[in-house]
């Protein structure tokens, strides 16, 4: 289940972004009060958090900043109608802010971006699920390994499997003629 926060002190800029981003089937979890939205990062694990710049309570940067320390995989995103390239610096080095969106915006820019964004989101999920998997195999292989030369060691050749041409195993000292 996709979970994506939207934060911004417009309750109007939260509806349209709502109405916006519902069909896609994601869980949608709108603040108009940023600090509402810091205790919702201790309950919610979020793919994406898209949060205004100029609030009052607490600016959007600063804000994506704590997100970035509480959940450093969810894709972080800006939205607002200003933003000059010092600003856009800040996020991107403070905040390592994934995208960032302007207001006004078209609908289809910011379907596709936060559609991007969870892709991104569920490929990382995967891969460290993936190495997750590959850690939990490399471990069994090593516990094998060692149990496999300790009974090489108690038993000299036993772990040594000799074959014919066609693959059978060869058993030593008996004659299977007789």
């Amino acid at each position: 289940m996709i979970k994506i926060q939207l934060v911004d002190d417009e309750p109007h800029i939260l509806s349209a972004l709502q109405r916006l981003l519902r069909p896609q089937g994601w869980v949608l979890h709108p603040f108009d009060n940023p600090e509402t939205a810091l205790s919702a990062l201790a309950e919610h694990r979020y793919a994406v958090i898209v949060c205004d710049l100029n609030m009052p309570q607490l600016d959007g940067l600063t804000y994506l900043q704590f997100a970035r320390q509480r959940q450093p995989e969810a894709l972080r995103m800006l939205l607002s109608a200003h933003g000059d390239r010092t600003t856009l610096m800040q996020a991107i080095n403070r905040a390592e802010v994934y995208r960032f969106l302007s207001k006004p915006w078209e609908n289809y820019e910011i379907e596709s971006a936060l559609q991007a964004a969870v892709d991104l989101y569920q490929l990382r999920e995967e891969n460290r699920r993936l190495l997750e998997q590959v850690h939990g195999q490399q471990n069994t292989l090593d516990r094998q390994r060692r149990e496999l030369l300790r009974l090489e060691t108690e038993h000299p050749g036993l772990t040594r499997v000799r074959r014919d041409a066609d693959g059978a195993v060869l058993l030593e000292g008996y004659d299977l003629d007789d």
